[in-house]
């Protein structure tokens, strides 16, 4: 039900909540504070124990689909039969689309997503006033929205973020486009390649950053002077191949092999977690990296104010994936912590190579190593950009201010605010 009244913003998410994806509750928790009513559909239960505190906060109804599809066969098929009996037509072209797709890419998910679809439209979305679903990724969740969209006649959009984007198959993800209400990206690299994509469809592409919550980052001030040796680095990131994690730590066992002391942080966790422990071992790295694995914010943010520089080496992994803008170099900016990273993606939208931070090409760990060292030891270089980048996060970046471009899209779809 919809106590509340008014239109109802459906939003469709691969998993609710997850640490690794804050901006996308800090997004939740501003459209609420907006007066948006939302109604959250989460495709799987939570991963990890704990929330951050944002998370706590966010009143927004949470129902969760059926996460596979042999398990909760019974539910899904008695709830479609029911939905195709009612509505035989609508259901036979989902049903036509979900064929054409599965053609395309031989991919039993298809099925699983209408099925989902038909269990969203017939067991959740009567009587909860949703009057437009949006989906975060473009992949699964879209696909779950697309399809219910195809068995409700709502309207369905998306945000497209990295991943998603770069493994999808670009037929399938053109499909998407052209039958969505519009579609939302965090960067312009990803705008103009969905552009591309979609050969210039009529379908509205829109760039919206998702930012951070400036105040919270600025409020942990570190301090720009560096502690000396042993000089403090971080790195937070997942530990898959994107991150570029090899590439950083052969950067720094060449700093140690050049006599620098360093005490390095590594705080994330993920599928290659084995590998890149065993390389920490391998290299000799033992008594410079510490591994802390997944952090709550709190901890994070104390990590942030006692270090000396951030360092990410993401790049393009061989499936195709790679990063739109981390968000961990949005917060290093903004808590006063140089950064050192990789030249690839919409990184650069960010970093100003020699402005706001140092940029090298990925898969180069001499040039990562020689670009840290400069940043660890030049006090002159480090005063001129620390400045310069926090007041880049803050003019560009500051989350509260892009909520109102994405509130404004919605509000000119008459979607889900409260009169």
């Amino acid at each position: 039900m919809n106590p509340s009244g008014g239109p109802v913003l459906g939003m469709i998410l691969k998993g609710y909540p997850r640490i690794s994806e804050t901006f996308i509750s800090n997004e939740i928790l501003l459209l609420e504070k907006l007066g948006f009513n939302l109604h959250l559909f989460s495709m799987r239960q939570p991963r990890e124990a704990f929330t951050h505190e944002s998370v706590k906060q966010i009143r927004a109804r949470v129902d969760y689909l059926p996460e596979t599809l042999i398990k909760p066969l019974p539910r899904l098929l008695y709830h479609n039969l029911i939905l195709a009996s009612k509505r035989p037509g609508v259901y036979a072209a989902a049903l036509k689309t979900a064929w054409r797709r599965f053609l395309r890419t031989r991919k039993s998910a298809t099925l699983k997503h209408l099925f989902q679809a038909g269990y969203l439209a017939h067991r959740l979305l009567p009587a909860s006033g949703v009057t437009h679903l949006h989906a975060h990724f473009a992949h699964s969740p879209t696909s779950v929205a697309m399809f219910t969209s195809q068995l409700t006649g709502l309207p369905f959009s998306f945000t497209a973020h990295a991943k998603d984007i770069y493994t999808s198959d670009p037929r399938q993800l053109r499909e998407k486009i052209e039958l969505s209400r519009f579609v939302v990206t965090c960067t312009e690299y990803n705008r103009r390649h969905l552009l591309e994509i979609s050969d210039n469809h009529e379908t509205s592409i829109h760039r919206i950053y998702h930012g951070i919550d400036v105040d919270l980052f600025s409020g942990n001030y570190a301090e720009q002077q560096n502690s000396g040796q042993p000089y403090r680095i971080l790195t937070i990131a997942r530990l898959t191949a994107k991150k570029g994690l090899p590439t950083v730590l052969r950067a720094l066992k060449l700093l140690t092999i050049q006599g620098l002391s360093l005490n390095h942080t590594l705080i994330g966790d993920g599928d290659d977690r084995e590998k890149i422990l065993a390389l920490v071992n391998e290299l000799g790295l033992t008594s410079v990296t510490r591994w802390l694995g997944t952090q709550p914010h709190h901890e994070v943010l104390e990590h942030y104010r006692n270090t000396d520089l951030f360092v990410l080496g993401c790049e393009v992994a061989s499936n195709g994936d790679r990063d739109g803008i981390p968000n961990v170099l949005l917060e290093s900016m903004a808590v006063g912590v140089p950064v050192v990273a990789t030249d690839i993606s919409a990184i650069p939208e960010l970093v100003e190579n020699g402005v706001s931070g140092l940029l090298v090409p990925p898969r180069q760990p001499e040039r990562l190593a020689e670009a840290m060292q400069r940043m660890l030891t030049d006090q002159e270089l480090r005063n001129r950009i620390i400045p310069i980048a926090r007041q880049t996060v803050a003019d560009a970046f500051d989350n509260r201010r892009l909520i109102q471009d994405l509130a404004e899209i919605y509000r000119s779809e008459g979607i889900g605010q409260r009169a």
